[in-house]
């Protein structure tokens, strides 16, 4: 039997009446596709989680790219290598910074803080303002005396713009002591990164700023680096900027900076895949079952395909075509549903918390959040792997066929003679 009279048998099964077995095929492609929609929206959330996390980092934290000195410490020694930097092709911008940590004193309370002094520049770079959210006052400190807080920062310790904190940090004197440093800022602005575990800290000010709190060897000091396209061509600028810089600077990647975050989210990602993978898994088993019961139904046709000529491998085939095409059915239609939930996700999860809100309200509740802001984005950005979507569907087909295989091989092994006796 040739192999295109079994796929048009197969079809002919599939898409039958449900008294004639198709609803068997038809039930199982059902429960696949079912099982398919959790394992999209998984995919869509977990990716647009990651991918907007470390965009967040990349383009407001780490920078695509850093370079350190070895030689000095100094924030001059770097700023003299920004402009040599900057007249490399592909480099978006480069910008000295002073990191370090103290103590911001408020209205209501302190808290340690940590303090960036950056030029303002940096934020207003155009890969800045698309995450960077303005709360209240200005997106940027003006003289030396302004100072940037995070969101939650400012809420800890009770100021709000135009408020006087003090910030104290450690200098060491010439002889070697620590000492208490205590400065006075105006709060000029308020904002988010959209992301608590990002922003927390953050208390930013100027270069100048930074000059007048820091001493030689208190905070650390870098060039922040932002170039095209950092995701692909991280580690080739990487190697250009190593190249053109003497032996006493170093240079590293977000993907080095940000090795162990990152891998945390992809295994988790992973460990996710692999449970819903599990639910396809199941959905498979029932390919087995309906195969097995078509087979039941037409026997009097296979007994009739047999004495016609047919041989065990054709009637085989047309089973295994009929697992194939419930897999591919399963999976497009699974598929199809998965990415358009996917795509609202956050229409979907905003009207759950006003739904759940509302009733948590009637007895007197809090409202309801699904993905506390605290620790997850406020929105989740729509990120499709089309590879591993394309993985999916081929995995799901493939499983499907695995499945039907033994049904299919004891349908091909079936006597003719027993069959027409029977019927």
């Amino acid at each position: 039997m040739k192999s295109r009279t079994c796929f048009f048998i197969a079809i002919r099964y599939l898409l039958g009446r449900a008294r004639e077995g198709g609803r068997y095929l038809r039930g199982a492609a059902a429960g696949i596709a079912v099982s398919l929609v959790p394992i999209m929206v998984t995919l869509i959330v977990a990716d647009g989680m990651i991918r907007g996390i470390i965009d967040r980092y990349l383009e407001l934290g780490t920078g695509h790219l850093q370079v350190f000195s070895f030689i000095s410490t100094e924030i001059d020694s770097l700023e003299r290598v920004a402009e040599q930097i900057q007249d490399i092709d592909g480099v978006r911008g480069v910008w000295a910074e002073q990191r370090g940590m103290g103590v911001l004193v408020g209205k209501e309370g302190k808290t340690g803080a940590s303090v960036r002094a950056i030029d303002p520049s940096f934020w207003e770079d155009g890969g800045s303002l698309a995450y960077l959210e303005l709360i209240a006052g200005t997106a940027r400190p003006e003289t030396d005396r302004d100072m940037l807080l995070g969101e939650n920062l400012a809420a800890s310790i009770g100021v709000e713009t135009g408020d006087t904190v003090r910030l104290m940090t450690i200098q060491t004197s010439f002889d070697g002591r620590n000492i208490p440093r205590i400065t006075a800022f105006t709060v000029s602005g308020i904002v988010s990164a959209g992301y608590n575990e990002l922003d927390a800290l953050w208390c930013i000010i100027t270069r100048e700023g930074g000059r007048r709190i820091f001493s030689p060897g208190s905070a650390s000091s870098s060039l922040i680096v932002k170039i095209d396209n950092p995701y692909s061509n991280a580690d080739v600028m990487a190697w250009s900027l190593y190249s053109e810089l003497d032996a006493g600077f170093s240079v590293y990647t977000w993907k080095d900076l940000l090795r162990s975050q990152y891998s945390s989210y992809e295994s988790t990602r992973q460990m996710l895949l692999f449970i819903m993978a599990l639910i396809v898994i199941v959905a498979a088993v029932n390919v087995s079952s309906a195969t097995s019961m078509l087979a039941l139904e037409r026997q009097r046709d296979i007994a009739v395909l047999k004495v016609t000529g047919a041989g065990a491998r054709g009637i085989s085939g047309i089973f295994l075509w009929g697992g194939f095409l419930t897999g591919l059915c399963g999976a497009i239609i699974g598929i199809i549903l998965g990415l358009l939930l996917g795509n609202f996700i956050n229409p979907l999860i905003y009207s759950l918390e006003t739904v759940f809100s509302f009733f948590s309200g009637l007895w007197g509740g809090a409202e309801v959040k699904i993905l506390d802001p605290g620790f997850y984005l406020a929105a989740i950005p729509i990120v499709i792997d089309w590879t591993a979507v394309f993985l999916i569907g081929c995995f799901t087909v493939l499983c499907s066929v695995a499945a039907s295989w033994l049904p299919a091989r004891r349908a091909g092994k079936l006597k003719p003679m027993d069959l027409l006796r029977k019927y």
